[in-house]
């Protein structure tokens, strides 16, 4: 059979899964079952796909990823979003549009340390948006910064998304971790930027708090008491790392202790929240390897068929401009990130790009940070952006074309950091060059 048959059914029943409501993992791993059977020598082909997860799930890198999941579970069950907010509103509450800046940064914060955004921004959703409601702010303004906010999970560290990448791209995620953290603080400001200058020129958007209503000195400072733990928790993590005290593996086990010990303090280890910490910590893992797992079938079958060496000879021998591709691989993801998981996305796509990437000779760090960039957006993007729809379960009483006016300045923000990280690649690669040398 040609090879361009083989691509086009690969490419397509995947699609047509994934369209019927099948699971990524299991849509992933029953194509390459199948296909193996059909192209790959039978029956054995079975003992290839379980002989090439094992070697894949068991790197040494993946480790990291229960450790980081145990370690935001830890803090999401600390009533950490309520504290962080709490504080934000006694800080910034006497500013037009001041909740809405500050909402940004405890929903990019509690992001960064959940990992995941669905769940930043149904916490951070749950809290702030009844508050922010109350004091008259803008619906639209006010969903808008919680879903911005929450899908910054994936590029400031740290990352699930970027442990996993760099398993798949052989590079350090150390290295990812630290490219990450100015692109993120830089969209989160610009988020903040954009908050403050709208509800300067239209106050309605977003009133200060009555002067009445606003808390003393004395009152804000009171407030930071009870996010000093959790913070320090962070700072160890990513602290050990930096100074290469301790690989990224090992800076996710002393979170783990620290965010144990933190939550200890405040007497939050009760059995019902040990209970909730354990079950997030197993479905998150369980979710992130099953995808692996098929993921990893996928890209077996790819490589086998030489489905993956076609398309990117295809790619390579078009004669097109690197930059070219690089652009049109950007667009692809954010047109794929709408439908899929971000996980799922580089999963599936990894075994596609990154031999073509390579052979352009791309710095893969620097696209690591561009291609979760692209994802963020697409998780934002309508129609069926996944930060939307869980925003809807979140509050049901929003209407869907609410929520896709509420994202679209966000996404153009993130769109302009995207561009500027392509543009200036030192943005992205200043702290791994100063860090590591990279």
């Amino acid at each position: 059979m040609e090879i361009w048959i083989i691509a086009l059914l690969l490419f397509l029943s995947l699609l047509t899964f994934l369209l019927l409501g099948v699971h990524v993992a299991f849509a992933l791993g029953g194509i390459s079952i199948l296909f193996g059977l059909i192209f790959w020598n039978g029956l054995p082909s079975l003992d290839g796909f379980v002989l090439g997860t094992y070697e894949r799930t068991t790197q040494a890198i993946l480790t990291a990823l229960p450790l980081y999941i145990f370690m935001a579970a830890v803090l999401m069950y600390s009533d950490l979003a309520d504290d962080m907010y709490e504080a934000i509103y006694r800080w910034f509450g006497g500013v037009k549009g001041g909740l809405a800046a500050g909402t940004s940064i405890v929903a990019a914060v509690f992001a960064s340390m959940v990992g995941v955004a669905s769940v930043a921004t149904a916490a951070v959703g749950m809290v702030a948006r009844p508050s922010m409601l109350k004091r008259k702010y803008d619906d639209q303004l006010t969903l808008g910064v919680i879903m911005a906010g929450g899908v910054l999970g994936a590029l400031i560290p740290p990352s699930i998304v970027m442990i996993v990448y760099a398993a798949e791209a052989s590079v350090s995620a150390g290295a990812l971790f630290m490219a990450g953290i100015v692109p993120g603080i830089m969209a989160c400001l610009l988020f903040i930027v954009y908050s403050l200058i709208l509800c300067y020129f239209r106050p309605e958007k977003g009133p200060s708090v009555e002067v009445d209503m606003r808390y003393t000195l004395r009152e804000k400072f009171q407030s930071l008491k009870s996010i000093v733990l959790p913070g320090l928790v962070i700072l160890l993590a990513l602290g050990s790392i930096y100074l290469g005290v301790a690989t990224p593996t090992e800076a996710g086990a002393v979170g783990a202790v620290g965010a144990v010990f933190a939550a200890g303090v405040r007497k939050k280890l009760t059995f019902v929240n040990i209970k909730q910490i354990f079950m997030m910590t197993a479905k998150l893992c369980g979710i992130v390897f099953w995808i692996l797992i098929g993921a990893v079938a996928y890209a077996r079958i790819v490589t086998v068929t030489g489905t993956g060496e076609w398309l990117g000879s295809m790619i390579t021998d078009a004669g097109l401009n690197r930059w070219v591709v690089l652009i049109l691989i950007l667009l692809f993801f954010l047109v794929l990130g709408m439908f899929i998981d971000t996980v799922a996305v580089l999963l599936i796509t990894a075994p596609l790009f990154l031999p073509v990437l390579g052979a352009f000779d791309f710095n893969m760090v620097w696209f690591g940070i561009l291609f979760t960039i692209a994802v963020c957006i697409g998780n934002l993007t309508p129609p069926f952006g996944i930060s939307i729809f869980i925003m809807k379960g979140v509050a049901p009483d929003i209407r869907t074309s609410t929520l896709y006016r509420a994202v679209w300045p966000f996404v153009f923000i993130l769109l302009f950091c995207m561009i500027l990280v392509l543009l200036f690649p030192e943005i992205a690669m200043f702290v791994p060059t100063q860090m590591l040398g990279q």
